[in-house]
């Protein structure tokens, strides 16, 4: 059985507007993995809006939040995804950094809370059960024949990156989170090993990189290097800069292809097939 991956928000930090960024999108993260019938949803940035009308559409009644983390460009779409209110429907959301600091549910409840936000927590009329892990837990409890196994990224204030192995398939999500110059995460390397699509934070370029220490990202090329020991399939350049526009983004593309061909650059709505 195949599956899908979709990309409804494939930038970083702030939504950037739709004149410099139509080609690769100014939507802040949000990814959907399917298999047809279940669905898995990694982070609520401003694309969550348009998947949330996706659903509506189709008529799918349920799905599983995972957050990486809950930094405001990872979370800001949330209040905005519309089946959250309609009763009827059931999500699952999940973190696996917030289990000391009040829990995944406290952190959403305090963003849609005034005087920031007119519409409360409460006012979601779906069923929604909220879950806190341990970064490092594998969840095997989410849908049959999924394992989710997850591990921690270098970011401020904490991050999680997941490793989805699901009908024969790997997909690895590793977004926010700052390597060291010359040295390969071992752990990172550990969780995207031999995967079919891992999706990585690019936010830099190498030559960007030491005016950035401490932001808590990475650059593509990290990525490749990575990917390349760690015999990936296919490297998905992701979280892309607000300070690159189309112009910049084509030319990062160009030059990525040409270092490794195992490269993409993911797009607001691109869509990926795993077979």
């Amino acid at each position: 059985m195949a599956v899908k991956v979709k990309f409804w928000g494939v930038r970083g930090s702030i939504a950037c507007p739709i004149a410099d960024y139509m080609i690769y999108g100014g939507n802040t993260s949000c990814i959907e993995v399917s298999d047809g019938e279940n669905r898995i949803i990694l982070d609520a940035g401003t694309g969550i809006r348009a998947l949330g009308q996706d659903i509506l559409a189709h008529g799918h009644t349920s799905g599983i939040l995972l957050f990486t983390h809950v930094h405001w460009d990872h979370i800001c779409g949330f209040p905005f995804f519309a089946p959250l209110y309609f009763p009827g429907r059931h999500f699952r959301v999940l973190a696996g950094h917030l289990g000391d600091r009040g829990g995944i549910r406290s952190v959403l409840a305090s963003q849609m809370a005034t005087p920031t936000f007119p519409v409360p927590l409460a006012a979601l009329k779906a069923h929604m059960h909220y879950e806190d892990f341990r970064c490092g837990d594998t969840l095997d409890d989410l849908f049959p024949g999924l394992i989710v196994r997850t591990g921690k990224l270098n970011h401020p204030d904490g991050a999680t990156g997941y490793r989805l192995e699901w009908h024969g398939k790997v997909i690895c999500y590793i977004t926010d989170v700052e390597h060291r110059p010359g040295v390969l995460d071992q752990g990172v390397l550990a969780m995207i090993e031999n995967a079919d699509l891992v999706i990585y934070d690019c936010t830099y370029c190498d030559d960007e990189f030491d005016q950035h220490v401490g932001w808590g990202h990475s650059t593509w090329q990290q990525g490749v290097r990575l990917c390349r020991s760690a015999n990936v399939k296919q490297l998905a350049i992701f979280h892309h800069n607000p300070e690159h526009n189309d112009t910049v983004m084509a030319q990062i593309e160009a030059e990525a292809k040409a270092v490794w061909s195992g490269t993409i650059v993911a797009r607001d709505l691109m869509e990926l097939e795993i077979t």
